[in-house]
Order: C-alpha cells, then sequence, then structure tokens
C-alpha cells in the first residue's frame, strides 16, 4: 500500500466525496422509507438488494447496461396496484426525493432508458397475459408481455399480430415506439393495430385513449413513447387471421457482399408491389466466427415458398447455413434472437457503409486485443406503403409521411462485456456512423428520422418527427401530465421536454 500524501487538491478532493457521500446517504435514506411507503400500502412485491427476485429481475434485462440499482423493485400484479404504486410515489411524504423508473419488456440497451440507480423501477413483469376475443379480433395484451407469448396465445386461434421480430422483445416499448414487423407493409407499423391504449397517468388516475375517447393522446401514443405521458397497463390490438409463413435466416461469406448490396438495393424499390414478403440483411463480426459474415432473414407472410421477390436473393452462391422452411409466425421469431449478456439508395451507400463498418472491426480487433464482441450492421426497408397503411388507419406521429420515397433504415451497434469496453465502443461507433451519414449526405442520400426503438442515448428520435408532430406530443403531454410528472420524477426514456424544436 503506497502512503496518503495530501495536498490541497486531494484534501478538496476529499472534502467533496464526503460532501457527496452525505447527501447520498440521505437520498439513500429517503428513498429506503418511500420503498417502505410501497409496502406498508399492501404492495406485495417489493424487492429489495437483499432479495433473490431483485437479483433475477436486474440480471434479466437484455443488455448488462441496463442493470442498474434501484433502492427497490416494485412488481405491480394488476392496473389497480400500478395506479396504487404511482400515487404513492408521487404524493407520498417519503417519496418526495424519490425517482422512479418503469420497466415494462426490459428489452432497450442504454443505461437510465427502463430502470434507475438508487430510485424505484416500477417493474411490470408480473402482469403479462394475453386474451382475445374472437368476436372482435381483439387481443388484449397487459405490458409486462414478451412477444413470443403473445403469438402463442393467438396462434391457436388461428391469427396474429404485427409485433416483434424476435420473441423476448417486450410489447409495451416496442408499440409506443412505433413498432416495425413482417407485416408493416401490410398493416402499419405495430402502433397502428392497437386499438385502445388503457394507462395510469401521474394522478394514478385509469383512462383510455382510442379512437373517440382521449385521440390526441392515443395519436400521440403511437410512436410518441409512453415514457411521456404514463404507464400503459393494457394494449388492445387488433390481430388478424393468419397462416404459417416461410422463412428463416441464411449465412454467407462477406464476399458476396455485392450481390447482396445490388439485391436489396432492388428488393426495396419493390416492397410497394410485394408486400407480403420481409428481408433483413446484416453485415455482423461474430466471435466464433473470427470473421465478418452476412446474415440474412427472408418472410413471406403468406406462407409461400421461395416467392419471386425473392429471386435475387436465392440466386446469391455460396450458402454458408440455412434455416429457411415453412413454420408458425412464434417460431419464426424465436429464431431471430440476438445473444444477450453483452453491453449492446444509391448503391454506392450501401458501398460505403460495409466499407466503414469492416474498417471500424478491423480497428476495434487491433487496437483492444478484444475477441468477444459482436457487431451488427443490419439494413431494413422502410418502404412509402408503411406510411400509407398507417395513414389509412388514422395516423401516428412518427413523420414518416413527410418522406417521399421508399429508403432503408440502417441499425449499427456494437456488443462487448466489459463497462470499460463499453465506454470506449460507444465513441468510436459514434465515430463510424457520422462518417457513415456524412457520405450519404454528399450524395444526397441522408434522411433525418430517426427510429426511436433503435436510437442511442445520445440521440434524439423525437425531434425527428417534425415539428408538427412534436406539438402533437408536447400538446399531449401538457395535457394530461400537467405537473410533469413523467418529464422530471420519472426521468427515462426519450422525454419531449428535452426536444428544442
Amino acid at each position: 500500500m503506497k502512503p496518503f500524501v495530501p495536498s490541497l487538491g486531494c484534501v478538496l478532493a476529499v472534502g467533496l466525496t464526503l460532501a457527496q457521500g452525505f447527501e447520498a446517504l440521505s437520498i439513500a435514506a429517503q428513498n429506503g422509507t418511500c420503498c417502505k411507503a410501497l409496502e406498508v400500502a399492501g404492495l406485495a412485491h417489493v424487492l429489495y438488494p437483499t432479495d433473490e427476485q431483485y437479483v433475477n429481475r436486474t440480471a434479466s434485462y437484455w443488455s448488462v447496461s441496463a442493470q442498474l440499482t434501484p433502492e427497490c423493485i416494485v412488481q405491480p400484479i394488476s392496473t389497480e396496484e400500478v395506479s396504487k404504486a404511482v400515487k404513492i410515489l408521487v404524493s407520498h411524504e417519503g417519496c418526495k426525493e424519490t425517482q422512479f423508473a418503469v420497466r415494462s419488456g426490459g428489452h432497450t440497451t442504454w443505461a437510465g432508458s427502463n430502470n434507475i440507480d438508487n430510485g424505484v423501477t416500477i417493474d411490470l413483469g408480473l402482469m403479462n397475459t394475453t386474451t382475445y376475443d374472437p368476436a372482435t379480433k381483439v387481443a388484449s395484451v397487459l405490458p409486462g408481455s414478451r412477444w413470443g407469448q403473445v403469438y402463442a396465445t393467438l396462434e391457436p386461434h388461428g391469427v396474429t399480430a404485427a409485433g416483434g421480430r424476435a420473441s423476448t422483445v417486450g410489447v409495451a416499448g416496442f408499440l409506443t415506439g412505433g413498432g416495425n414487423s413482417f407485416y408493416t407493409a401490410q398493416k402499419g407499423f405495430a402502433c397502428d393495430n392497437v386499438v385502445n391504449f388503457e394507462l395510469i397517468l401521474g394522478t394514478g388516475e385509469l383512462i383510455n385513449a382510442n379512437a373517440t375517447d382521449n385521440s390526441d393522446l392515443f395519436q400521440a401514443l403511437k410512436g410518441g413513447s409512453g415514457a411521456n405521458f404514463g404507464i400503459v397497463t393494457r394494449f388492445d390490438i387488433q390481430a388478424f387471421d393468419a397462416g404459417d409463413l416461410w422463412g428463416g435466416t441464411v449465412s454467407y461469406p462477406k464476399s458476396v457482399g455485392q450481390q447482396h448490396i445490388e439485391a436489396y438495393h432492388a428488393w426495396t424499390e419493390n416492397v410497394n408491389n410485394y408486400q407480403e414478403g420481409s428481408s433483413i440483411i446484416f453485415w455482423s463480426y461474430l466471435p466464433t466466427v473470427g470473421d465478418i459474415l452476412i446474415l440474412a432473414a427472408y418472410e413471406d407472410t403468406a406462407g409461400s415458398v421461395a416467392p419471386a421477390g425473392f429471386d435475387k436473393f436465392m440466386a446469391i452462391p455460396d450458402q454458408l447455413s440455412s434455416t429457411m422452411r415453412v413454420a408458425s409466425h412464434k417460431a419464426l421469431t424465436d429464431e431471430l434472437e440476438q445473444p444477450a449478456g453483452y453491453r449492446q439508395n444509391d448503391i454506392r451507400i450501401y458501398q460505403k457503409i460495409v466499407e466503414l463498418h469492416e474498417k471500424f472491426v478491423d480497428e476495434w480487433k487491433a487496437e483492444t486485443s478484444d475477441p468477444d464482441f459482436i457487431t451488427q450492421l443490419m439494413f431494413q426497408s422502410i418502404a412509402t406503403s408503411f406510411t400509407e397503411q398507417s395513414i389509412a388507419k388514422g395516423g401516428n406521429v412518427l413523420g414518416l409521411d413527410a418522406e417521399p420515397d421508399n429508403v432503408v433504415m440502417l441499425l449499427y451497434d456494437i456488443a462487448v462485456k466489459s463497462p470499460e469496453l463499453e465506454t470506449r465502443a460507444r465513441e468510436k461507433l459514434k465515430a463510424s456512423a457520422e462518417a457513415m451519414k456524412e457520405y450519404a449526405a454528399s450524395l444526397d442520400g441522408a434522411v433525418t428520422w430517426t427510429y426511436m426503438n433503435y436510437a442511442d442515448s445520445f440521440q434524439d428520435p423525437l425531434s425527428s418527427y417534425g415539428q408538427t408532430n412534436v406539438a402533437k406530443i408536447r400538446a399531449a403531454a401538457a395535457k394530461y401530465d400537467p405537473q410533469g410528472i413523467f418529464q422530471t420524477k420519472a426521468p427515462g426514456g426519450f422525454k419531449i421536454s428535452r426536444v428544442g424544436l
């Protein structure tokens, strides 16, 4: 042990640390009182860091980055208990300084989006059932549900819903952030298929938002994030008849990248003519291979095997593996899972993006000597038919109606194993992405819209929706949460109060 040699700087630092420590102790005591208030009110599932279930719930976040340490976790089992929890957190004297977070599926990757350090996390995981009404074909889904659970409930009835393409994705954040599914070209975004939102406001009041009741809030919730208005406690979703799909994943060596670029360019221009199809392609560095592979997910929602819309893809040689088959909606979403436990239409634009991704991978391997990381460079077509379907169902606030052309959405990420590597990776990934955007802009190929469900903490998806939609979201937040509870006391997520427009 080295001797401590005091100096002015060290003494000042120690003094500040002690002051901050006393403040932290005060806040911790306040939060502890608040947690006890939740218990005394009769909420049976209040979990503390020493509880095994607290540890299990924390570990169940998909991204390690989101695994924070609240003073306690409260797990309501009903809408009434959500209301009770909110009333206590907002009004109880012991909760005056306590902030809270709301967790549904827990699939958002970045710290603070759905969890909180020191405060209280409302974990909706015990509210996870789906009921189906055959007369109306409406599925009522509770907010802690995962899409795999929803599909499993609906399939015996011969129906499905427009939802997540990976079965463990949570329902609530997916829907209030928009929701891109296998069916978007036919049904609009997943949020467009919600016919009613039940939610608890910052006062603890229960309301419903639909086409006739609180219709301004109804539209704002379709893409504006529930984190701006309250806690959604039930989604009523329009289901539809569906049989098995044809689909699966195919892997290729990166040497056939140019063929994939040409095929995906053509695919994007044909989506409006072939609305039953869905295609995602991504370049991914995989540690098990030690190199970049091309992975492609192909689906035909009508169950047609290898239809003509996929001809250009099917002609690409050198397949390394394939799981293509006819299977249920749930089975295909079970397959499209990504590993957990990490800290996660100009052809020339595709080419440059692929080139910059490979450069990023090579530099990361050389600079960090980190063999255990995964990257994704994922392309997804966003066709004008998506918006046409949305408008036909009453519209949302995503703002894509301002884009007159078919576009391609890019998801670019890296998953690493330590917080130190995460900090470094975020900086390098952001710089690499900026280079991609600059090149696209130089060819007049950049689109400003940002998809909330893929956005990182430093991004501002709400502002990309345009002034008209920002105004709608802001007005709804002011009307239904006039005290700004979900802007300040529940700080997680993308907040309309932080948008500069």
